[in-house]
This record gives C-alpha cells, sequence and structure tokens, in this order.
C-alpha cells in the first residue's frame, strides 16, 4: 500500500530530471484517473445544464492542463497562467473599446509583450552574442536562462487570438476557464500543432460528443504515434544517428550521408509523432486539432514540401508574417529592411570573407534591380517577402545562426525552383552544364570537400534531369515515364530538405550561448567527411552491420509513401474493430513497443522549441 502511495504521490511531483512525456508509462496512469473523472463531468446531467456542464468540463480541462505544464516545466507555469490572464484582458478591452485606436493599441501591446517575454527567454544569448560581435565587446548574461517548454507554442497562439479578436474574426472569450482552456489545453501545449484561434474558441461552446468510431480512431492516432516515437524516431536517433552527429570525422563519408538521411525520418517521426498523440488525446476528450502533416516527404519540391510539413506554423506565418509583409502583391520597408539586416548582421558575425563579399554582392543586386527595373518590383517584393518568412521561420525554432542557415536554404529553395518551373527546357540544361562544369572544374583545382559536394550534387542533379527529358521525349503520355519523373522529383526533394537539416540538427540540443560555434563545426564537419573520396567497397559491410537501421528506415519510408486514401481505409478499418480487438492490438503494440525502448525516455525534438 505504501508502494502505491508513494507511486501516486510521484504523478503529482514535478521532478526536473524526468518532465512529463506522452511515451512515460506515468502520463498513461496518470491521464485514465483524469479521465475518469472527465467521464463523469460530461455525462452527470441530472443537476446540471449543457452550459454548466460545459464551463465546469473547460475549467477543469484547463487546471489539469496548467498541472501538466507545472509536471513538465515546474514553475514556469507561473509565465503560462500570466501569457493567459494578458491575452484574455486585452481581448475583453478590445470587443469593449468603440476606439479604433485604443483597440490598436491594445492590440500593439498584446503582440509586443509576447513577443518581448519569447525574445528575453530564447534570444538574449543570441542578441547579446550578435552585439558583442559587432560593437567588440564582452558582454554576459550574469543569470542562467532556461527555456520554458513549448513557450513558441502558446505565445503564436496567444498572438493568434489577439490579432483575431482585434480582427473582429472571433467575439472576445469573456469567461477566464473558457479562454484558459484554450491558451493551456494540455494535449498540444508544448509541442504544437499551433491552435488558431478562429478554429478552436468556437469549440469551446460545444458539448461534448464521442461516437463508437471516433473513439476507435482516435485510439488509433495514439497507437500510431508511439510507434512512429518509439519505433522509428528513438531507435534511428540511439542506434545510428546520435553516433554520426557526435563525431562525424569517425564516421565514413556514406555513413555521414545516411544520417543526414535517416535524421530526416527521425525528426518526422518524433515530430509527426507527438501530433498523432495529441490528435488522438484530444479526440478522446471530444475536440479537434488541426492536421499538421501531410506527408510531407512526397513533397516534389521545397514549395510543396512547406506546404505538407508543419502546416500549422506554415499557415501561421502566412497568415500573421508573410501577408501583412504584403505577400504576392507588395512590399515596403520593412520587408528589405528585415532582409538586410539579417544578412548584414549574419556577415558581422560570423566574419568570413567569402559569405560577406556575397552578402554585399546580394543587397546591391537586389538595390539595382528595385531601382532600375520598376517592372521587377512586384516579383522582386514577393520573393524578399518569402525569404523573409523562411528566414524567421529557421529563427523561430532556435536562437542561433544555424537556424537562421536552414530557413534560408529553405527560402533559397523554393525562389529557386519558382525561376526553375518557369525556364524553358533548354535554359534548364544549359544552366545545370555550365554549373556542373564549373564545379568540376574548382573542385579538381583545388579538392575542397564543399566543392566535390557541390559538384556531386550537380552532375546527379544533370543526369536525372537528362534522364527525365529523355523519357519525355521519348513517350510523353508513358506511365512508367510520369511514375520516374515523380520519384526523382520526390528522391531530389527528400535529399535536398535533408541536407538543409544538417544546420537544423547540428544546433539543436544545444545550450544557446554555445550553439552557434559548435553547430557550425559539428556542420563543417560533416560536409568535410560527405565531400571527401567514398570508398564504395565499404558500403556493403556498412549496410551489414547496421543491417537493422536500414530496415527499419526502408520500412518507414514504404509505409510513409503508402497512398494516402490506402491509410485512410486501414485508420477506419482499425477503428470499426470490436473493442475486445481493439484492446488486444494495444496490449500486443505495448508488448512491441516496450522491445524498442532505449536506455531512457527521450524528449520530443520540438519541446526545445
Amino acid at each position: 500500500m505504501n508502494d502505491i502511495l508513494a507511486y501516486l504521490a510521484s504523478l503529482f511531483a514535478f521532478n526536473d530530471d524526468h518532465p512529463l512525456l506522452f511515451t512515460q508509462i506515468h502520463f498513461w496512469v496518470l491521464f485514465f484517473i483524469i479521465y475518469v473523472f472527465f467521464a463523469a463531468i460530461v455525462s452527470y446531467k441530472k443537476y446540471s445544464s449543457p452550459t454548466s456542464r460545459r464551463v465546469i468540463r473547460n475549467g477543469y480541462l484547463f487546471f489539469f492542463s496548467l498541472f501538466f505544464y507545472y509536471k513538465t516545466s515546474g514553475l514556469f507555469v507561473l509565465l503560462l497562467i500570466f501569457s493567459t490572464l494578458l491575452g484574455w484582458m486585452l481581448g475583453i478591452g478590445m470587443d469593449h473599446s468603440l476606439s479604433t485606436a485604443r483597440r490598436k493599441l491594445l492590440r500593439n501591446i498584446g503582440v509586443v509583450v509576447n513577443l518581448g517575454v519569447l525574445c528575453f527567454f530564447k534570444y538574449a544569448y543570441f542578441f547579446t552574442d550578435i552585439f558583442n560581435a559587432t560593437f567588440n565587446t564582452e558582454y554576459s548574461i550574469a543569470i542562467k536562462i532556461i527555456l520554458p517548454v513549448g513557450i513558441s507554442f502558446f505565445t503564436f497562439q496567444n498572438i493568434s487570438y489577439i490579432v483575431d479578436v482585434y480582427k473582429r474574426k472571433i467575439p472576445h472569450v469573456s469567461n477566464i476557464l473558457d479562454f484558459g482552456f484554450y491558451t493551456a489545453f494540455f494535449p498540444q501545449l508544448v509541442a504544437g500543432p499551433i491552435l488558431r484561434a478562429d478554429q478552436f474558441v468556437p469549440q469551446l461552446y460545444k458539448p461534448f460528443f464521442l461516437s463508437r468510431r471516433q473513439f476507435g480512431i482516435a485510439i488509433f492516432w495514439i497507437v500510431n504515434g508511439l510507434i512512429k516515437k518509439l519505433v522509428l524516431a528513438d531507435y534511428l536517433a540511439a542506434c545510428f544517428v546520435d553516433r554520426i552527429f557526435e563525431n562525424p570525422n569517425l564516421f565514413t563519408p556514406f555513413e555521414n550521408f545516411s544520417g543526414l538521411m535517416l535524421y530526416s525520418l527521425q525528426v518526422y517521426a518524433d515530430f509527426s509523432g507527438y501530433t498523432d498523440i495529441a490528435i488522438g488525446v484530444a479526440m478522446l476528450m471530444g475536440f479537434y486539432l488541426p492536421v499538421n502533416f501531410n506527408s510531407p516527404y512526397k513533397a516534389q519540391n521545397p514549395t510543396d514540401f512547406w506546404r505538407r510539413w508543419h502546416m500549422s506554423l506554415s499557415r501561421w506565418l502566412r497568415d500573421y508574417l508573410y501577408i501583412p509583409l504584403g505577400g504576392n502583391r507588395t512590399s515596403g520597408v520593412t520587408s528589405y529592411s528585415i532582409l538586410f539586416a539579417i544578412l548584414l548582421i549574419a556577415a558581422f558575425r560570423l566574419k568570413i570573407t567569402g559569405f560577406t563579399i556575397a552578402v554585399i554582392v546580394i543587397i546591391a543586386l537586389i538595390l539595382l534591380l528595385y531601382f532600375f527595373r520598376p517592372s521587377h518590383r512586384k516579383t522582386l517584393g514577393t520573393n524578399v517577402n518569402n525569404m523573409d518568412t523562411m528566414l524567421l521561420g529557421g529563427l523561430w525554432h532556435g536562437s542561433s545562426f544555424n537556424f537562421i542557415t536552414w530557413g534560408g536554404l529553405n527560402g533559397l529553395g523554393i525562389l529557386v525552383y519558382k525561376w526553375w518551373k518557369g525556364c524553358r527546357w533548354s535554359l534548364r540544361f544549359l544552366v545545370l552544364i555550365l554549373v556542373t562544369a564549373a564545379l568540376g572544374i574548382a573542385s579538381h583545382t583545388t579538392d575542397l570537400p564543399l566543392l566535390n559536394l557541390l559538384y556531386y550534387c550537380s552532375f546527379a542533379l544533370l543526369a536525372g534531369f537528362s534522364l527525365v527529358y529523355f523519357l519525355n521525349r521519348v513517350s510523353k503520355f508513358s506511365t512508367f515515364n510520369y511514375h520516374f519523373s515523380t520519384g526523382w522529383a520526390v528522391a531530389i526533394t527528400f535529399i535536398f530538405i535533408s541536407f538543409t537539416r544538417l544546420f537544423f540538427r547540428s544546433g539543436s540540443n544545444l545550450d544557446p550561448a554555445e550553439a552557434n560555434e559548435q553547430a557550425w563545426q559539428t556542420a563543417s564537419m560533416m560536409v568535410h567527411q560527405i565531400g571527401s573520396h567514398w570508398e564504395l567497397s565499404q558500403i556493403p559491410a556498412i549496410l551489414a552491420n547496421y543491417w537493422n537501421v536500414f530496415l527499419v528506415f526502408a520500412l518507414g519510408m514504404i509505409v510513409h509513401w503508402l497512398p494516402t486514401r490506402f491509410k485512410r481505409r486501414y485508420r477506419l478499418w482499425f477503428a470499426s474493430m470490436p473493442l475486445w480487438l481493439i484492446a488486444a492490438a494495444c496490449v500486443l503494440t505495448a508488448v512491441v513497443l516496450y522491445q524498442f525502448v532505449t536506455a531512457g525516455p527521450q524528449p520530443f525534438i520540438y519541446f526545445q522549441f
């Protein structure tokens, strides 16, 4: 009995070394206890009206969400409470104000305070580092700033609510319990998806409803998410990926290249696994979270990828950043100032001669186009807005230049694809031939690993593009040609996205004060290794040594590439099974998952964002 009481006490106590995770048995025991009381609240109708049951339900889940956040972040729950109270009061103030100027003032206060809190906790080291590098000073932050889990997510949710109330897209939420529930809803609180106020606030007022099929689908999402996290993400990380990134110099070029490819599946399985679990848990309580992923590795170009990946963030950035900057209509001083400021700050901070020259040339070309080619200003402005959005999206992920580099590379990929799509075949061939020839001469002359790597990529693009063109000329409407062209586009996009993540992964799990230096060192070592001479004879031995890891990777990618219609069918089939069979499937899954559990629970990657 004492052991049981001690275990229950540990469920309700905060442990900094063991935050509450969806992958822990403690969470599911706790959730079962909470769900029993939740079911009693929504089903007890004798002495309560639908409105009072709704308020009690939302209040109950709000306080449990605060407790959940306390279990993951300790006293930072006070920050969440502050953010909730601020958004609630500003929403009431804006709706009760007849003055446009007063409404705008309240909106600006909400946006500035939320971004200010986010910048202090997330970017204090980053801005201090930039200031020191720019003005040659040695200021330091006296206290150690700990990043609260999920601060970016609930900050963006509050900004979404404040802006939507200001635009009168939704009315303010008058009850603090209802609004607190929107801000702190625990399934998505610490790693998304980002809840848009106009999407979720209307659900606050709906009565609880859960059909038999919805229950089955909710269980499917939970099981599916746990498999993604434990079987794919954690296994690939512990058995291969983490070893490569810890010291790339110890591994061959093929192993470094494989580490990047496997990390792409790891980060997808980790993040989409969390989202699947969050969607399932929310559905059990009668709420619906937005879909956050749409098979992103089926994308045939970078633009398509960002329509499929972290969709709630992509849409948030589109609606609250890209469109306010001017979108595809126009661009003003703000758009150009953001781009120039980021480029110049990066040049001052990195102090790399070649990069500084490139920044000066880029800024000069943009200014020349703007002033001397007025007919191109709209296209130029759209591209600048696109690049600003991707750069700031990269900065949202982390407070170091490697994240900005990651965002910039993705933005560059989108712009290059837009240009490529509008080119004739002959121009595409000419550009690829010239670039490949130039890189080939440069790589053979200098033998720099980076130039070697770029030459390999350019040569592969030219060879694949030539084959696609040949197949189109031979048989334009061939089924084989269509599938080959699609597969080639998907493969090239996947490899490009994986290479950009070299900078994303290198800066993850690092203290912000040291992320810049260590991340660039790790990225440089991996580029050096991948761009070095490949010993093809070593590859069979590597595949044999890590056969289990590559098998898991292959199976994961095959499942990912299955047709969406087929996935929907087996999801509905699972949901339609008898309850006893669903229970048996859950028990079997738990046994299998236990075999894949690593030495300790691995935090979800996006907890740090």
